[in-house]
C-alpha cells in the first residue's frame, strides 16, 4: 500500500499529521497510523489546554462576528424587494456623499439662524442686541478656530521675525515696559486721588504691602521671577477697570448678573413642585441647595457638548501668553473660574503626575482663590451683588497665578510644555440627557457636604461664643465672641484693602468666619449686613453698627470670593492625592502655603476693587443722618456724613425740602452743625 492512497481526507488525519511532521511523526509507515492519531489527539489537547490558559486574549467580538455570519450563511437566499433596493441605493448615496450632506444642512440650519437674528434686530434692534452680540462673538471665534486649525504654521511663520527681535531686544525693553507701567499708574493715581479722593491710596498701598509680605514669605526669594507677578496684577487691573470704570463693561457685567439670577429662578419650579408651595419657609435648604443641584446640572451638560473645555481652553490660552506661565496652572487657573477646586484639577489630570512643585503649588493655589459656579447662584441668592461675584471670580484667576509664583517660585524645568495646547479630559456620558443626570446625582454630595458643613460649623461657632462670653464674663466682658476675636485679627488687613475704618472691625469678622469656617459661613452674615442697609434702618444701635456702606460691602464681597479656609485644605489633599498618588508628599508639603496664597489673592483682588470703586453717597441721606445722630454714640466723621450734611444745609440755602415731605428732626441740624463748623445763623 502506498502512501498515495491514504492521503484522502475524510476525517483531517491524515492532514493534521502531516502538517505536523516536525513532530517526529512517521507518515511512510502504514503501521504506525495508530500512533500518528494518538500523537495527533495528544498534541489537540495540548493545544486545548494552551488555549485555556490564554483564555484572556480571545477576542469576544470576533466570536460573536463569526457566530453572526454563521447565521446569515444558514439563512435561505431571498430576492430584495423594490423598496428595499431603494433603501440600500439610498444608504450607498449618503455614505459617499456624507461630509457633504452634513455641510449642506449645516449650511441651512446656520442660513435660518442668521435670518432669525436679520429679523429680530430689523423689528427692534435694542432689544436683540445680547443676541447679536452673542452671534458676532460666535461667528468670530469659528472664524479663529478654523484659521488657526488650517493655517497655524502660516501665521507662526509670519509672526517668526517679530517673536525673535522682541527676544533679541527683549532685555532693554522690558525695562522700557516696566518704567512705562510705573509712570502709567503714579499719574493715574494722582488724577484719580485728586478726582475720587483719597481713600483709593489705601487700597494701592494694601496691594503694595500684600506683595512685599509674600515676597518676604517667599519658599526661595532670590528666584521669583516677575513676569507672571507683574502681569498677573496687570491683567487684574485692566479686568477692573474695565468692569468697574467703563460704562460698557459695568453695564456687561450688571446685563450678565442679571440674566444668571434669572437663569437662576428657573431651579424653584422643581423645588416647588419637590417640596410644595411653600418651600421657601426653609429658605437654606428648600431654597438655596436646590439652585447648586440646578447649576451642577447645566455645568454637566455644557462639558458634554464641550463648550467648556472651549472656554477654559481659551481663557487659559490667554493667561498663558500674557504671563509666561505652563499649560497646566494656565488651564487650571481659567477652570476655577468656572468650576470646584477638586473639579478642575480634572481637567488635565493626565498631566498631574509630571508637574513640578511649584506648578502644583499654583495648581492648589488656584483652587483657593477662587469658587465655583455651582455655588456662585447660592451666594447670589442670598442678596450679594451677581456682578461684583462674576468679576472676583474672573479677577481672581491671574491673581491667583501672580501669588503663587511669588510665594514658591519655580526652580525646576517643567516637563509638560506642549505649544499646541493640552488634551482636556472629557466626561464619559454618552449623550446630552445622561450629562444631566449626571450632573444632577454628582451634586448630591456636595448639596449634602454643604448642608452637613453649615450644621455643624454654626453649632460649633455657637458653642464656641458662648464659651468665650463666659470666659469674658469673668473679666466684666461679656461681649466676647469669636466674631470679635477675629474682627481683631483682621481688623488691620481689611483696612489696608480699603475698608472704612469704622467698617473695618466687621469686615475683619467676616474675614474671619470665612478662614476658620468657610465662605457660606461667611456670605450669609454679609447677606445680613446688606438687607439691613437696604431697609434703612438704625445705623447704631447701642453703639454697634448694624451695616456697612456700600464700598465696603464691595471690598468685603471680593475678599471672600474663594474657599481658602481649612475645611478646604483637607479636601485639596485629599482630591489631588486621589488624582496623583506619586505626589501625595509633595502635596501634603504646599497645601497650607497655598492656603495662604490663595487668601492673598483674594485680598489684592479686593485692593483692585477698593482702587476702582468709586464713591459715592450709598445710603439716602435723610435715612443715614436720622440714624447716625438718633444713635446712643456719636458716630466718627466718614465722607458720607460731610457729604450730606452740606447738602442739607445747601437745600435749606435753596428753599428745597431734603428730607421726604420736608419732615425731618433736629438731632441732624446739632450734629451737622458740630460736623461742619456752621456759623449761628444755621445752628441757632
Amino acid at each position: 500500500m502506498e502512501l498515495k492512497e491514504t492521503t484522502r481526507d475524510h476525517s483531517g488525519v491524515h492532514n493534521l499529521a502531516f502538517q505536523n511532521d516536525s513532530e517526529g511523526v512517521d507518515v511512510i509507515n502504514p503501521k504506525g497510523l495508530g500512533e500518528n492519531s494518538r500523537v495527533i489527539k495528544n498534541s489537540q489537547n495540548r493545544k486545548a489546554e494552551h488555549t485555556n490558559q490564554e483564555d484572556e486574549y480571545i477576542n469576544i467580538e470576533s466570536d460573536l462576528h463569526g457566530n453572526k455570519c454563521d447565521s446569515v450563511d444558514d439563512e435561505q437566499p431571498r430576492l430584495k424587494g423594490h423598496l428595499e433596493k431603494k433603501y440600500d441605493k439610498v444608504c450607498e448615496f449618503y455614505r459617499k456623499h456624507k461630509t457633504r450632506i452634513h455641510y449642506v444642512i449645516y449650511g441651512i440650519l446656520v442660513t435660518a439662524y442668521l435670518a432669525v437674528v436679520i429679523a429680530a434686530c430689523s423689528l427692534n434692534f435694542q432689544r436683540a442686541l445680547p443676541l447679536f452680540i452673542i452671534t458676532v462673538l460666535a461667528i468670530f471665534f469659528i472664524c479663529w478656530d478654523f484659521l488657526i486649525a488650517k493655517y497655524e504654521d502660516r501665521i507662526a511663520a509670519f509672526f517668526s521675525p517679530g517673536e525673535r527681535y522682541l527676544k533679541k531686544q527683549w532685555f532693554w525693553l522690558k525695562w522700557a515696559l516696566y518704567a512705562a507701567l510705573i509712570i502709567t499708574v503714579i499719574c493715574w493715581l494722582i488724577f484719580d486721588t485728586a478726582k475720587q479722593g483719597s481713600r483709593q491710596l489705601i487700597s494701592f498701598g494694601g496691594l503694595a504691602m500684600y506683595i512685599l509680605l509674600m515676597f518676604i514669605f517667599s519658599k526661595y526669594p532670590t528666584r521669583v521671577a516677575w513676569r507672571p507677578v507683574f502681569s498677573g496684577i496687570g491683567m487684574q487691573f485692566i479686568l477692573g477697570l474695565l468692569i468697574l470704570r467703563t460704562k460698557v463693561g459695568f453695564d456687561m457685567f450688571n446685563w450678565l448678573g442679571i440674566q444668571i439670577q434669572t437663569f437662576l429662578e428657573y431651579a424653584d419650579t422643581g423645588a416647588k413642585f419637590v417640596f410644595g408651595e411653600k418651600y421657601t419657609d426653609h429658605f437654606f435648604a428648600f431654597k438655596v441647595l436646590p439652585i447648586v443641584v440646578f447649576f451642577s446640572t447645566v455645568m454637566s451638560m455644557l462639558y458634554h457638548i464641550g463648550f467648556m473645555q472651549w472656554l477654559v481652553g481659551k481663557v487659559g490660552w490667554i493667561m498663558q501668553i500674557f504671563m509666561g506661565t505652563t499649560p497646566v496652572e494656565s488651564l487650571v487657573a481659567a477652570g476655577n473660574i468656572f468650576v470646584g477646586q477638586t473639579e478642575s484639577p480634572l481637567l488635565v489630570r493626565p498631566y498631574l503626575p509630571y508637574i513640578t512643585k511649584s506648578e502644583l503649588h499654583a495648581v492648589m493655589t488656584a483652587g483657593f482663590s477662587t469658587i465655583a459656579g455651582s455655588v456662585l447662584g447660592a451666594y447670589i441668592s442670598f442678596g450679594v451683588s451677581a456682578s461684583h461675584l462674576l468679576t472676583a471670580s474672573v479677577m481672581s484667576a491671574p491673581a491667583s497665578l501672580a501669588t503663587a509664583k511669588l510665594f514658591w517660585p519655580e526652580t525646576e524645568k517643567p516637563t509638560v510644555t506642549l505649544r499646541s495646547g493640552l488634551r482636556m479630559a472629557k466626561g464619559d456620558s454618552k449623550n446630552v440627557l445622561e450629562a444631566a443626570s449626571q450632573g444632577a446625582s454628582t451634586s448630591i454630595l456636595l448639596v449634602a457636604n454643604i448642608a452637613v458643613n453649615l450644621i455643624s460649623f454654626l453649632a460649633l461657632l455657637a458653642f464656641l461664643d458662648s464659651a468665650l462670653s463666659w470666659v469674658g464674663s469673668l473679666f466684666d466682658y461679656p461681649q466676647l465672641n469669636f466674631e470679635n476675636i477675629c474682627a481683631y485679627v483682621f481688623m488691620p488687613f481689611s483696612f489696608m484693602m480699603g475698608v472704612d475704618w469704622e467698617d473695618s472691625f466687621i469686615v475683619g469678622g467676616l474675614l474671619g468666619y470665612k478662614t476658620f469656617f468657610n465662605e457660606f459661613v461667611a456670605y450669609e452674615r454679609l447677606s445680613k449686613l446688606i438687607d439691613n442697609r437696604e431697609k434703612g434702618g438704625s445705623m447704631y444701635i447701642n453703639g454697634v453698627k448694624q451695616y456697612m456702606t456700600v464700598r465696603s460691602e464691595v471690598i468685603a464681597t471680593y475678599a471672600l470670593c474663594g474657599f481658602a479656609n481649612f475645611g478646604s485644605l483637607g479636601l485639596v489633599i485629599g482630591g489631588l492625592t486621589s488624582l496623583a498618588p506619586s505626589k501625595k508628599k509633595e502635596i501634603a508639603g504646599g497645601a497650607f502655603r497655598a492656603m495662604i496664597a490663595g487668601t492673598v489673592a483674594c485680598f489684592m483682588t479686593a485692593c483692585v476693587a477698593g482702587m476702582l470703586t468709586v464713591a459715592g453717597v450709598e445710603v439716602p441721606c435723610h435715612i443715614l443722618l436720622g440714624s447716625a445722630f438718633n444713635s446712643t454714640d456719636f458716630p466718627d466723621n466718614s465722607t458720607e456724613l460731610f457729604d450730606c450734611c452740606q447738602q442739607l444745609f445747601t437745600s435749606v440755602n435753596h428753599s428745597q425740602e431734603f428730607f421726604p415731605g420736608g419732615n425731618y428732626s433736629l438731632s441732624p441740624w446739632k450734629g451737622c452743625c458740630q460736623i461742619l463748623d456752621r456759623p449761628a445763623f444755621y445752628c441757632t
